[in-house]
């Protein structure tokens, strides 16, 4: 039996951030849509701003329902799964909210540190910035806006 490589665990030095929060990363607003945005509404939309996630709100209450994710949205319009005139309702992924499970929805606010931020982007790919009470869709975080704050941080 080959044992498998060892994965590479995060730096989680708290020197590293020095107390800082998502807050400090400056990060650029969301683009939110709704599930009725046509699909080629989206994608114009993500290739103005070069953002590869989209937030989906409720067009009556803003809040969050899910995310599109423009490199599974090409390729489903590759294969045929989606039009450009499909709705973003179709090839969304929809965020769980299962009553009784812990922790189905991390919430991730301006607040939330740097290094619980690390090790949530360990196992996602990205994290959607929140108020408390997941109202309001304020940014979406990744491993390179964390990237790109250590090296623009003085030493």
């Amino acid at each position: 039996m080959t044992e498998a490589a060892p994965q590479p665990q995060p730096a989680m030095d708290a020197a590293k951030y020095r107390g800082a929060t998502v807050e400090d990363l400056d990060l650029a607003p969301a683009l939110s849509i709704t599930p009725a945005t046509p699909i080629a509404t989206a994608l114009a939309m993500s290739y103005d701003r070069d953002y590869s996630q989209l937030t989906v709100v409720s067009s009556t209450t803003r809040s969050l329902l899910g995310y599109l994710s423009v490199p599974k949205l090409k390729t489903l319009l590759a294969s045929g799964g989606v039009t450009e005139n499909d709705t973003a309702a179709k090839a969304m992924s929809r965020f769980e909210r299962r009553k009784g499970l812990a922790s189905v929805y991390k919430v991730i606010t301006p607040n939330t540190p740097l290094e619980e931020l690390e090790a949530f982007l360990v196992r996602e790919e990205f994290a959607v910035v929140t108020d408390e009470r997941r109202r309001f869709v304020l940014g979406v975080a990744t491993r390179g806006d964390l990237e790109e704050f250590v090296k623009r941080r003085p030493k």
